[in-house]
Formats: structure tokens, sequence, C-alpha cells
């Protein structure tokens, strides 16, 4: 607000004092009027309080714009900024400011109530996820003695069940302060072929086809979170390709790793809101195991990398999805 806006609700607000002021000096004269004194014994005077009053508006605006710009200036702060505020004058404003003060206890005490919380389900999360690990891995020794068709399809589908304790555990960190992201310089074949051969079996048994040719590429990333993304990426391609394959290409020109399938698709009315926490789609309400988290999760974490994430259905009739994601974007923020 500029000095003169506030200076002009400045003198609305003490309007009532100035009209009673100049009341007074109206009586004064009509008295003396009537009685037939000379008016320059009320003129001189006038003039004399007039002065006076100017030169204590003056001051005392100061002293409120002075006031306002602090408050201003603090104002968006959250109930933190309290304590910043000036000292209250008058009982008017010391009955706000005991107000304000018992909102910012509720407050604080909400916040940690509710920080209490969390930590708490994030600590039970956490535990059940690597409680979950122990049968996990003792079914996949006992599968690893048996070669059949039937134990293939159990293993991919532990496979999938592995991916979703590692999703749950990324959603848990992503929240954390201790998201132990450590940006270095990756070899990116190693960091897809591990993700890779984790759904190999799936591959095999469903008969799709995998196209991949080594980039020789080294990036700057976070291997563990970007494998992480991958891994989901690959998921989602196997959970809505019935026929064909997936294909992982890299455009060196820009840094760029495209990984695309045949599958369904996704309606181009969807495209701009996959990336949404929660949001389904056409695709995923025909699948009512789908959350609508996996691809919101992997635009979290390429933000946290300083990576771009897009999605595509090339098709005419948005037959297949490519998905892109830039990793050149985190050279910049680290240079």
């Amino acid at each position: 607000m500029s000095d003169f806006r506030l200076f002009l609700l400045y003198l609305k607000e003490r309007l009532p004092r100035i009209v009673i002021s100049i009341l007074s000096v109206g009586i004064f004269a009509a008295v003396f009027a009537l009685y037939g004194m000379d008016l320059r014994a009320v003129i001189y005077p006038a003039f004399l309080c007039a002065a006076i009053s100017a030169a204590y508006t003056a001051v005392d605006f100061l002293r409120v714009r002075r006031r306002y710009k602090l408050i201003s200036d603090i104002a968006g702060q959250g109930s933190e900024a309290l304590t910043l505020l000036p000292k209250p004058e008058g009982v008017i404003e010391s009955a706000c400011r005991q107000v304000m003060d018992a909102a910012a206890d509720e407050i604080r005490a909400a916040k940690s109530d509710a920080a209490r919380h969390i930590e708490a389900e994030n600590e039970y999360f956490t535990m059940w996820a690597h409680q979950i690990k122990t049968p996990l891995a003792s079914m996949r020794l006992n599968l690893a003695a048996e070669d059949s068709r039937l134990s293939r399809l159990i293993s991919a589908e532990l496979v999938r069940t592995e991916q979703y304790v590692d999703m749950v555990m990324a959603y848990i960190r992503l929240g954390s302060e201790t998201r132990d992201l450590r940006i270095a310089e990756y070899e990116l074949d190693p960091i897809i072929r591990g993700a890779v051969k984790r759904f190999a079996s799936e591959f095999i048994l469903r008969g799709l086809t995998l196209s991949f040719e080594p980039t020789s590429a080294v990036i700057l990333t976070d291997g563990k979170w970007l494998s992480l993304v991958i891994e989901q990426l690959l998921s989602n391609s196997l959970k809505y390709t019935e026929r064909g394959g997936v294909t992982i290409s890299y455009q060196p020109d820009g840094q760029t790793l495209v990984i695309s399938d045949t599958g369904i698709g996704i309606p181009k009315e969807d495209l701009p809101l996959v990336f949404e926490r929660g949001y389904t789609g056409v695709s995923g309400r025909t699948d009512r195991h789908s959350s609508g988290i996996g691809l919101w999760l992997c635009r979290r974490i390429c933000g946290d990398l300083g990576h771009g994430i897009s999605i595509d259905s090339p098709g005419p009739s948005g037959e297949g999805t490519a998905v892109k994601i830039d990793l050149s974007r985190c050279h910049t923020e680290h240079e």
C-alpha cells in the first residue's frame, strides 16, 4: 500500500476527532459572537491549536506507518511470527493480542500433535515394510527350488509385490527430511539393466519383447531413486500391455531416456492429469488395483533429482505410451 493511501486511511480513521475539534472551535466562536466579544480571541488560539495538531498528526502518522510496515513485513510468516509483532497500544490491542496468543498456542499444539501422529504412522509403515520383506524372501527361496509355470507365475507376482513394498518405502521417505539423496555421476546402463532384470521373468512368461541397446551414458543423478522410477514405469508398461513389448531408448543429444510400450495407452483427456496424486483415469478404472500413486511418485522423485518427466500416447487413438525422462536438468542445477 502506498504512503498516500495509508495517510488517507489514517485521516479517515481519525475523522471523528477532527470533526469534534472543528465543532469545538465553532461553538467558542458562536458564544463569543453572541456576547459581542472580539473573535480574534478565538481565531488566534484556534490557529495555534491547529498547528500543534498538524505537528502531532505528522509525528503520529509516521509512528503508525512504521508499525504498519513492520506488521506487513511479518504477515504471512505463520503463527511463529506473532512474537515479532510490536507491543500492543491501548486496551483493545492488548485484548486482541491475548486472543492471537491463545490461537497461536492452539495452532502450535495442533501442529505438534499432527507431527507426532505422522511420525507414529511412518514408524509403523516402515516397520511393516521391513517385516513383510522376511516372508517375501522366504517365499523366494522356496520358489527357487522349483521350476514350473506355476512357480514362475508366483515369482512374477512376488516381484510385483516387492515393488509395491519399495513404493511404500519411497512414499514414506518422500515426506521425511532424511531422503538420503546422493547426487553423483552414474553409468546409466547398469541402472536400466537392474530394473529390467527385476521384471525379466514376467516378460518371458507373458511373451512380451524388450528392446534395449546400451547407451554408454554417464549422468548426474541418484542411482537408487532413478532405478525406482524406471522400475515403476516398467511395472506400468507391463500392467497395461497385452501384446508387443517395451522399448527403452536414449536420446544423447537431449540426454532423454524414453520408455515406450505397445499397451492400451492413455486417452488424450487423461494426459494432463496422469501425474496428479490419486488420479487413475479411464485405464486405471478398468483395473481395480490401480492406486494412482505410481506416476505421482515418479514425478516427485524426478523433481527432487532435478529431472523432467513427461508422458504421451503417440498412437492415433491413444494406443501405446511413451514416457520421457529429461536427465540433463540435474546438470544445470548442480554445476
